[in-house]
């Protein structure tokens, strides 16, 4: 009998190190999934993490990288990450808000004002205490903020040029397939048109879809001006992605080795965040020299107006789980 209850209890001890942490000294295989084509900063950045992250650890944690959806389609990955199928995916407000519905309001249109305003926040207490929120209902961790770019409206030749919501009437935006992204179609006056990130060039060059909204680096690297007419700069949502961790693999780490890993995802940031502010700044003129009208005028009054009304009446079933007091303190922190 004491023999069993021996064993029992260094059972117990064995699961309580796992858990908690205390494996120091193991080595550690993370994988790491993304959609993101190769040339995307935030895919390079996954190598930045993956080089920074072994470096610093001696070689204690290793990552595997798998870009371009070699994995997981977009909306494959997010449920794996809950799972647990994979270690780390890049996340954001609008797949999340699938689990937390209030985090949905980080992405919707014109919630930040410019990059410095998200960064402060996102990679600020706000930040920390919504990524702990999530942890806490989702099973899964952001553990930063990376920024993709602003988004702007890129569209094929429709046979008219974009400058206010009303111009959007009957326009097939695409979007990735979740309620918050299908919110956002709407509250920029289009018909939300779901479908994978991997379709929108093809769905583009057939008239499946009539545009797509993403930050300019992206359209570049994603090539998607090569099918397109008309790029507006509506300047609606300052997008972000999360590098997020499955929340029990987070927890069998010990305190050391998620220093490791927060240290080298803010050497990937500030690298991704460079790199796409940088191409943002010379992209309006590479796009002009490729043959794309650019709307640089747009009514950003009148999208910002739209835009309220659409959460408040056709998507309140989005809006009414949102964090009013959080979305103030946020409109605070503006620099």
């Amino acid at each position: 009998m004491l023999k069993k209850i021996a064993c029992v209890l260094v059972a117990i001890s064995i699961y309580a190190m796992g858990m908690t942490g205390l494996n120091a000294g193991e080595k550690v295989n993370l994988s790491f999934s993304s959609s993101s084509v190769p040339n995307d900063a935030h895919t390079k950045a996954m190598y930045v993490f993956k080089d920074e992250v072994e470096k610093i650890s001696n070689g204690e944690i290793t990552v595997d990288v798998y870009d371009s959806g070699q994995l997981f389609t977009q909306d494959g990955e997010q449920a794996a990450i809950i799972r647990g199928t994979v270690d780390m995916i890049y996340s954001s407000a609008p797949w999340v808000a699938q689990q937390v519905p209030y985090v949905s309001m980080l992405g919707g249109v014109y919630t930040f004002a410019g990059y410095d305003h998200m960064n402060k926040v996102m990679t600020g207490e706000i930040g920390k205490k919504i990524y702990t929120d999530i942890a806490k209902k989702a099973n899964i961790r952001p553990l930063t903020a990376f920024y993709l770019g602003t988004r702007q409206l890129l569209l094929r030749d429709i046979g008219k040029e974009v400058r206010t919501p009303q111009d959007m009437k009957g326009v097939k935006l695409r979007v990735p397939n979740s309620p918050t992204w299908i919110a956002l179609g709407k509250a920029l006056g289009a018909n939300p048109t779901p479908m994978s990130f991997s379709e929108v060039y093809l769905a583009l060059k057939t008239g499946v879809a009539d545009g797509q909204d993403n930050p300019m680096p992206t359209d570049k690297n994603a090539k998607f001006y090569e099918v397109s007419k008309y790029l507006t700069l509506t300047n609606h949502v300052v997008d972000m992605v999360w590098p997020t961790m499955n929340e029990k693999r987070w927890q069998s780490l010990t305190d050391q080795q998620k220093q490791w890993i927060i240290t080298a995802l803010e050497k990937a940031r500030q690298f991704c965040d460079k790199t796409n502010l940088d191409a943002e700044a010379g992209l309006v003129e590479f796009f002009k020299n490729n043959g794309i009208v650019v709307i640089e005028d747009p009514d950003i009054e009148a999208f910002m107006k739209y835009a309220k009304n659409s959460y408040q009446t056709e998507s309140k079933n989005i809006s009414k789980d949102w964090d009013w007091k959080l979305y103030e303190e946020i409109q605070k922190a503006k620099p």
